[in-house]
Formats: C-alpha cells, structure tokens, sequence
C-alpha cells in the first residue's frame, strides 16, 4: 500500500518474528529494532505480572513487544485515528497467536487519559512522542511519574531527541527517580528510570 512506508518487527516473545506495518504519517517514528533490544534486554526477560502503558502507541512496537514478552496488561494510547484504526487491525491479525495478557487499545490523548489515572496504576510506562510534539512533554513525564510507583519496582522508559537534557527530565520526575539506563545514537536517546534506593 502506498500509504504503508516500512515495517516493523516484533523481536522476542510469543508474537516473535511477526511484522507490523507502519503508516507514512508524519511524527510517526517507530522505535528502531537496535534501540527496542537494548530497551527490552535492560526490563530482563521476565514481564510477567506488569502493567504496561504505551503512551504514544503509534506502530505499537513498544506495546505490542511488552505483550509478545508476557506481560500480564498492556494499554496502547494513540489519538490520531488512522494510526490507531491501524493499531487495532495488527492486533486482531497478531491474536490469531493470543499473547497471555491482556491488550487494551485507547483512542484518546495521552494528557487527558493520565489525569484520570490514579497513582501507582502502572508498572512500567513508556514514553515515546512524535519528537516535533515535544511541547507537552514536560507535562508528560510530570503526569506519568505520579501515575508509576518508584517504591515497587515502577519503571519510565523514555525516547527523545539528543537536545534533551537529562537533568531536566530529572526534574520534572521528581526526586524519587534515578536513571537506571541510558543509550544514545546519533539523532535518539533512551532512558530508563526507576525508584530511587533510600
């Protein structure tokens, strides 16, 4: 299709090897397969238990890999609606194998859906936004600290460009969370946060 640039590819887990095709839509920028790997081989590989939030699904690499790899629920958000018609169309496709948790897709903004959350709701969020929307991401990672619990083993995954400072997400997380890990290429860097050790 020519509304189809690439694909992606699910790398581990019980939806192993499937592909997901990625609508040409601008800020859609799914996460490479290098830096996925390096993301899932930090979490380990055991997500059993985890509830799992995708916060700017897009693809759904992040959301649909956290499933493929056992974890117990996994909540995509994405608001445009054909990038999330598409969501729903590979997961219909991808439960012709069912992964053994749940998936839960959301039409909805990531803002308005965090505001609702209450704290501790999640395990693991990731953050991973349209990098020309990076207005609202301050907000973002504020929200999403409140809603993950540092103190039970919560963990915020975040991708973002090189001009993003570490401090700042630092400060806008809060003094409960430490950065675990970190990579960098030359135009993306990943973080993984977790709860600070008293």
């Amino acid at each position: 299709m020519a509304d189809q640039a690439n694909q992606i590819r699910i790398i581990s887990g019980i939806w192993r090897s499937r592909k997901i095709p990625v609508l040409n839509r601008p800020g859609l920028r799914p996460s490479s397969d290098r830096v996925r790997e390096t993301l899932f081989n930090w979490l380990g590989r055991d997500l059993s238990n985890l509830r799992v939030l995708d916060l700017f699904a897009g693809s759904g690499a992040l959301g649909f890999e956290a499933a493929s790899r056992g974890a117990s629920w996994v909540t995509l958000i994405e608001k445009e609606r054909a990038i999330f018609a598409n969501l729903e169309k590979q997961l219909t496709l991808l439960n012709s194998s069912p992964c053994l948790g749940k998936v839960n897709l959301i039409c909805e903004d990531a803002t308005v859906f965090l505001d609702r959350q209450a704290g501790s709701s999640w395990d693991l969020i990731f953050i991973d936004p349209p990098f020309a929307s990076y207005d609202l991401f301050e907000k973002i990672v504020i929200q999403a600290a409140h809603c993950c619990d540092p103190h039970a083993g919560g963990r915020i995954y975040i991708e973002c460009p090189t001009k993003v400072h570490l401090e700042d997400i630092l400060v806008c997380l809060g003094p409960s969370w430490q950065l675990a890990k970190q990579m960098k290429t030359t135009q993306v860097q990943a973080f993984l946060f977790s709860g600070r050790s008293s």
